[in-house]
């Protein structure tokens, strides 16, 4: 995939190197290009292990004093010596063609000439930059030989669809422009050939010359080529003049309506694709079965549930429900609404089910988060005989990473090698997303390393599997090796990188990203700018994250969220509420994250009233209260001291999870009331909700507030036994400070050193504000011993004990501590 690119862009380069800027010469290192295009930006090494083997004899032969150039190809000393060879061989060709092989209608490339001097071997190119200007009209004035060939050959337009076919479409086009100038005219077949190649290759502009062709020769009103046409401005994104097209059309066939139909879903515009379907019903024109898979696929892409039901039963008047086009297309539609139950009858009432079918439905089943059933899909695929393709392989794969089913994405793995799909770069870079989402990082770098060429795509999952995993400086240094390769980023990939940077809070590289972003052309995206402030904002430099939304010219509300939520992590909790009021005044819709950022923001600074507010906004644009909106409610009202309308948020939940019960606990917790979380904690249990580490974090701090030594005592002691979650740090900082509180500070110094793990600060400062609180002077010293030798600069520490020496007189010691 790499070096078929990459093969693409050197013979680019070699048409028209006027239109890159070479920086062979200023280049700081190796990672910058030699050569970069001045409109898209595309870029060309010369010593990519990707280049095709004759860059380095074209780059010798085009310019003969290119050594001697400090600028880029467009000046004149680089060229010159190039163009006076040029016009010499162009001399000699017409002096005597006979001398010269003609290979314009059977050479496989662009690099190959069009003429070949027999004797020199020397090659002159029709399109080449160097070519004087009076090459082409010499070639349609002098050569009445290539005319008579063109005029021979053309009957059927033979030779215009063989050009086609080999990839040479500007020759073919040529030799269409020349039967016009010679009042010939060229058979529907060549025009036909060359709108088909243009579709493929999204050639609009060659498109657009075709259709000058089309007008100029009269043939504009045929209804055939007409809706060719209307296919090829489809198919090369041009929805306008595809609609231009079609309403210049005399009469419109099913063939037109379907082609218009299908440019407008392919770009976006689904419901204008089905109200056109509907309109070329009311027109009397019956839809066929590309035109029923055209507007399904719409529906599908928009979740036009009613719409597609619709459809569906025209389907089956007219015949085609048995169509297993027509049925996968209508599996994939109920799919994507979401009716999987609809997808499966569809997909079980088909007399004929191909890899297509098996595989559209094992997509629904995974995209819809129902792994398991997708793999069990696929076993059944199996004993019904059906053989797997690369499709089927990418979405298992897909499925075990999302469910971490590691040992079938194994198994898979095994099936892949036997089949034989193993080379193939979709697959490989499936298989290192899945072996990261499993956890397993080295084994998707193997997969990786054997990759003869990955694609950005494989890069991606890489370097998005290191991220996910907390390893950001193998992130950063595997994004240096893919510049160092050839191989291009893409957004996803900055993306990603950001979010690497952010996780290891590594400002000085996510700047140098920033550059490499703006260098590459996606400065203004809007993902990418959204990226680029939640980094800045996480690194701690809220200025830059400023400065990055102030520049954005279109903001979503993904880049309001990252920045309302970089103020509320940087404790500037009112300028976040600020920015929400700015963003309410532009009538941006927040979504459900956006509103959680906000309520954790009046959260921290214990903003009741805004709060209140942020609930109202919530309830007035009718947005469904649920889920992760609750939780963040009960928080904001626990942590502003309302822990009644925190517990009225909770009591009319329909489904609460374990953040629910967790965040109600904890505001019983912090507001003293220990019996209140404790009567919660087994209301919790009867209903068969599993805690997790946080939630026993949350009891056990509301049995320390409470003084409920042997319920916090019998809920430690249960932890692992009744629900399987290991003890850590902050649950022994909980029992300290429970035992702690209660006066028992030689058992809290006890159950210290019996700690199965190494103690943390925070274990033994809960110990030293109990020797605190409770007067206990050599307790004290003891815990502020072990404080400082793991946090030298813990001031707390300092102060806690400099209360305790007070507070038993003993002044000598407070002044050393002191000082």
């Amino acid at each position: 995939m790499v070096k078929s690119r990459t093969k693409e862009l050197w013979e680019e380069f070699f048409l028209d190197p006027s239109q890159w800027w070479d920086n062979r010469s200023d280049k700081r290192n190796q990672r910058f290009p030699d050569f970069k295009h001045k409109t898209t930006k595309k870029a060309l090494w010369i010593h990519n292990k990707f280049n095709p083997p004759w860059v380095h004899a074209r780059l010798a032969a085009m310019v003969e004093c290119q050594e001697q150039a400090q600028s880029g190809w467009s000046t004149p000393e680089i060229s010159r010596g190039g163009v006076v060879r040029m016009e010499q061989l162009w001399q000699e060709f017409f002096s005597d063609p006979s001398q010269w092989w003609d290979n314009r209608f059977i050479k496989k490339s662009l690099k190959y000439p069009d003429f070949k001097h027999k004797s020199t071997h020397e090659g002159l190119w029709i399109e080449s930059w160097l070519n004087p200007p009076w090459v082409k009209a010499k070639m349609i004035t002098s050569l009445g030989g290539l005319r008579s060939r063109v005029t021979g050959s053309f009957g059927n337009g033979d030779i215009v669809s063989k050009l086609c076919q080999e990839g040479r479409l500007i020759e073919a086009l040529h030799m269409v422009e020349l039967m016009l100038q010679q009042n010939i005219q060229a058979p529907i077949d060549a025009y036909v050939a060359l709108l088909k190649a243009c579709a493929r290759r999204k050639a609009l502009v060659e498109g657009k010359q075709v259709h000058a062709l089309l007008v100029q020769s009269g043939r504009d009103s045929d209804v055939f080529l007409g809706s060719t046409l209307l296919d090829m401005y489809a198919k090369c994104g041009s929805v306008v003049d595809a609609l231009k097209v079609f309403n210049m059309m005399p009469e419109h066939t099913v063939f037109s309506w379907t082609a218009l139909m299908s440019a407008y879903a392919e770009h976006g515009q689904c419901e204008e694709a089905i109200n056109l379907f509907q309109r070329m019903q009311r027109t009397g024109i019956a839809p066929d079965k590309v035109s029923f898979v055209v507007v399904i696929k719409a529906c599908g892409r928009i979740a036009a549930l009613e719409e597609g039901k619709e459809i569906h039963s025209h389907i089956i008047k007219s015949g085609f429900e048995s169509d297993v086009v027509v049925g996968s297309s209508l599996v994939g539609m109920y799919a994507k609404c979401g009716c999987l139950e609809d997808a499966c009858a569809v997909f079980n009432k088909m007399n004929e089910r191909d890899a297509v079918s098996w595989n559209v439905m094992i997509t629904g089943y995974a995209q819809q988060g129902f792994g398991k059933k997708a793999l069990a899909l696929y076993e059944q695929m199996k004993q019904e005989g059906v053989q797997p393709d690369i499709i089927t392989y990418v979405v298992l794969l897909n499925a075990c990473g999302r469910i971490a089913a590691l040992e079938q994405g194994e198994r898979l793995h095994s099936y892949i090698i036997r089949s034989g799909f193993e080379s193939a770069v979709i697959v490989g870079s499936a298989l290192v997303d899945m072996y990261a989402k499993c956890g397993h990082i080295g084994l998707a770098r193997q997969v990786f390393n054997k990759m003869q060429e990955p694609n950005v795509l494989s890069w991606n999952a890489m370097i998005a599997g290191y991220a996910e995993h907390g390893l950001g400086k193998e992130a950063l240094a595997l994004y240096e090796q893919m510049i160092q390769q050839g191989a291009q980023a893409n957004d996803v990939t900055f993306v990603v990188l950001l979010k690497a940077c952010a996780s290891i809070v590594a400002l000085e590289q996510g700047q140098q990203l920033h550059s490499h972003i703006n260098e590459s052309g996606f400065g203004l995206d809007v993902i990418v700018s959204s990226a680029l402030i939640d980094m800045y904002a996480k690194c701690g430099s809220i200025e830059h994250a400023c400065q990055v939304f102030d520049n954005m010219s279109e903001r979503d509300v993904v880049s309001w969220s990252v920045m309302i939520g970089g103020y509320a992590q940087q404790g500037l909790g009112k300028e976040a509420l600020g920015l929400y009021e700015q963003m309410k005044q532009l009538d941006v819709q927040p979504d459900n994250v956006l509103y959680v950022v906000l309520l954790n923001a009046c959260a921290s600074i214990a903003a009741l009233d805004q709060g209140k507010q942020l609930h109202s906004d919530i309830i007035r644009s009718g947005f469904e209260l649920g889920g992760i909106v609750d939780n963040a409610l009960i928080d904001m009202y626990a942590k502003c001291g309302c822990i009644e309308d925190a517990r009225e948020v909770f009591v009319k939940m329909n489904e609460r999870d374990v953040v629910s019960w967790t965040a109600m606990i904890s505001g019983y917790a912090e507001e003293g009331l220990g019996k209140e979380a404790l009567t919660l904690w087994e209301q919790m249990q009867r209903e068969g909700m599993k805690p997790n580490e946080v939630t026993y974090a949350s009891i056990l701090s509301a049995c320390s507030h409470s003084g409920l030594v042997d319920e916090g005592r019998h809920l430690f002691d249960s932890m692992f036994k009744n629900h399987g979650v290991t003890p850590t740090v902050d649950h022994y900082a909980c029992m300290v400070d429970l035992l702690g509180r209660a006066g028992c500070l030689t058992d809290a110094e006890n159950f210290i050193n019996k700690m199965p793990i190494q103690p943390d600060a925070v274990v033994w400062m809960a110990l030293l504000g109990a020797a605190r609180n409770c007067g206990h002077v050599e307790i004290g010293r003891r815990a502020f011993d072990c404080v400082v030798k793991l946090e030298p600069e813990n001031a707390s520490a300092y102060v806690l004990l400099s209360n305790i020496y007070a507070a038993a007189g003993r002044r000598n010691e407070l002044a050393k501590i002191r000082k």
